[in-house]
């Protein structure tokens, strides 16, 4: 067993956390962050000269004991604080050795652009080999002149569903939304996680969470009354809080009883200020919201109701304590009120106003990609293909000079945009049709960009205004009819990977790789990535890309790759029966190089009349 409910065990965890007095804010006053702070406190990391140990360790965070895959300690992970253009700097020192869980690992920094530094995206077989155990390796690069609330976590099958995770904020000094709270610091950031008893690999569809955690504490039904979370706050103070979808899999519909919430950023997007009841927070997605504690001093329920698993909120499960400054230090007894104003997320806009780029018109941009999510007994696909790691990562095969970018693998699952084109991605949903994509909603992210929203899950008119740009967004469900939408335009190099959020259905194929100008990228690349970068991938499997570049042919065993080193999964994917179910190329242009999924490639770059798009796309 890799956990047991030892009560009397926890009784005394449990008393020595009271003691602890576990709080997301300090008891001493609130203050607004000076930028003048030189100094982290303990469980903050210094973005441009930091370590982070990728350790297991035994934790109880909800009273049941397991062993876990934790940063830096601790579930969540420490907070690694940086400010608006500075050089990140992190070592990763893997010092797992619990070997009922993954060894080797990553480190991806969620909704950093990783502009000309794409080698240090984080995801394994996409952009790196893993890190081994006993060995280390320094990320590098610059987020340049992104602001606002993102996180980390491990990019290696299933890992940061058992523990590896955790904030991340970019501060910046010159925040247009500043006049609206006083106070914005390392305190006030919240992580809102799902908990499995068991070890990610052996947790089954449908996937079932035992807890939610805020901020690394939680209960589940029939265990211990473990001490909750605790946000102090002073009368009359406005809040900065940053809340992040810290989730493997379950979404979460945060509220605090009797205060509303003022949205100002959206996934490190400013936005124009909105005020709502509640939100609808799926894995991956962030958003800093502004509380004003005017109300009566007395504690208040922060609720987190998970769409998956133990959905109450008796005996204080799926819940933290919002305390204010003179308030008994107990449970809270205040009642939810009914909604009065609803979130919508096609009623959020960035503060900047930026239209979405190209012609609009739906169908209009310069390549035009129908991608359908669909599932059968044992995977996710995208129009047919479920996604596996390649044998060496796709950065490797286009640095080793790929004799050309359809023949990328995983076959398949690797799609070439031209540079500097707009891309517009259609996602119909389907969870309710037989062979559609269970599990809805799905949260959709894209590495290395965001994305301009022009038609959200629960909207279905486009708008080429002023959408939210973000880099999660939700798929909705088939019962609203959702067709999601959203542009970006090429402009940074290198080999990107779209995935589903809920990282079961990532490691059952829900994937794609962008291969973004992949000659650029190889050009870029190769003067950028460091000696250490080379190093974690084995000479044989260096090799081996190498070979396949100039053959086609990847030969594990005349190089004796083996899995402890790479995936060695290469056999023919599940595909569905019903080929219909994929788009169809429509172009006048030479697309032989691209999938056939491309619907259209706007004629804006050689003339003449637009193409039809995919009957598919409404």
């Amino acid at each position: 067993m890799h956990g047991l409910p030892l009560i009397s065990l926890v009784f005394l965890l449990s008393i020595v956390r009271s003691l602890e007095a576990v709080s997301l804010v300090s008891r001493s006053a609130p203050r607004a962050r000076t930028w003048s702070d030189d100094s982290n406190p303990p469980g903050v990391i210094d973005a441009t000269d930091g370590e982070l140990e990728i350790a297991n360790k035994v934790i109880a965070p909800d009273g049941f004991i397991r062993s876990a895959t934790l940063a830096g300690g601790t579930f969540p992970g420490p907070l690694i604080k940086a400010q608006k253009g500075c050089d990140f700097s992190i070592a990763v020192i893997n010092n797992l050795d619990d070997p009922t869980m993954e060894l080797s690992t990553t480190i991806h920094w969620h909704g950093i652009f990783q502009n000309r530094s794409n080698w240090a995206d984080g995801v394994a077989f996409v952009t790196q080999c893993p890190i081994q155990s006993g060995d280390s390796f320094r990320y590098r690069f610059n987020a340049e002149n992104q602001t606002g609330t993102y996180w980390y976590h491990s990019h290696q099958k299933t890992q940061y569903c058992d523990g590896l995770r955790g904030p991340l904020v970019i501060y910046d000094p010159d925040d247009p939304h500043a006049h609206l709270y006083d106070v914005d610091d390392e305190n006030t950031v919240i992580t809102l996680a799902d908990w499995h008893h068991n070890i990610s690999s052996q947790v089954l569809p449908p996937f079932v969470p035992d807890a939610t955690t805020i901020n690394g504490n939680g209960r589940y039904l029939g265990g211990p009354k473990t001490p909750l979370s605790v946000v102090n706050v002073e009368h009359g103070k406005r809040y900065r809080l940053r809340i992040i979808g810290a989730s493997c899999d379950a979404w979460h519909n945060f509220t605090i009883d009797h205060h509303s919430m003022l949205i100002i950023e959206v996934d490190g997007v400013e936005i124009i200020p909105k005020e709502v009841d509640w939100l609808q927070v799926l894995a991956g997605q962030r958003y800093s919201v502004v509380v004003t504690a005017t109300r009566p001093v007395d504690n208040y329920w922060i609720r987190a109701l998970p769409n998956r698993g133990n959905q109450t909120f008796i005996d204080g499960l799926n819940s933290a304590v919002l305390r204010y400054a003179g308030a008994p230090e107990r449970d809270p007894t205040t009642q939810q009120r009914p909604v009065a104003i609803h979130f919508e997320e096609s009623q959020l806009h960035p503060l900047d106003r930026i239209s979405p780029p190209g012609v609009p018109e739906l169908g209009k941009a310069d390549v035009v990609l129908n991608l359908v999510p669909t599932s059968d007994r044992i995977s996710m696909l995208i129009n047919g293909v479920a996604y596996r790691d390649p044998p060496a990562p796709v950065l490797l095969q286009i640095l080793s000079g790929a004799r050309h970018p359809s023949e990328l693998l995983p076959k398949g699952s690797v799609y070439e945009l031209p540079r500097n084109k707009v891309i517009e991605i259609h996602m119909p949903a389907n969870d309710l049709s037989p062979g559609g994509a269970v599990g809805a909603p799905h949260g959709i992210h894209l590495h290395g960009h965001n994305f301009h929203v022009i038609r959200t899950s629960a909207n279905h008119t486009p708008n080429f205004i002023d959408p939210i740009r973000r880099d999660v967004v939700s798929m909705g469900s088939q019962a609203q009819r959702s067709n999601i939408t959203f542009r970006f335009v090429t402009d940074n190099p290198g080999p990107w990977i779209l995935h589903c959020h809920i990282d079961f259905h990532l490691h059952h194929g829900f994937a794609v790789v962008l291969a973004e100008a992949p000659q650029a990228a190889a050009l870029q690349q190769n003067m950028a990535v460091p000696d250490a970068w080379n190093e974690l991938c084995p000479a044989r499997v260096r090799e081996a890309a190498s070979l396949f570049n100039s053959t086609g042919r990847f030969n594990l065993d005349s190089f004796d790759i083996t899995a402890q080193s790479i995936s060695t999964n290469l056999s023919a994917v599940p595909t569905l029966s019903d080929p219909s179910s994929t788009g169809k190329t429509s172009s006048r242009i030479d697309i032989s190089t691209m999938p056939p999924i491309f619907s259209s490639l706007s004629a804006l770059s050689q003339g003449g009349a637009l193409p039809s798009i995919s009957a598919s796309v409404p």
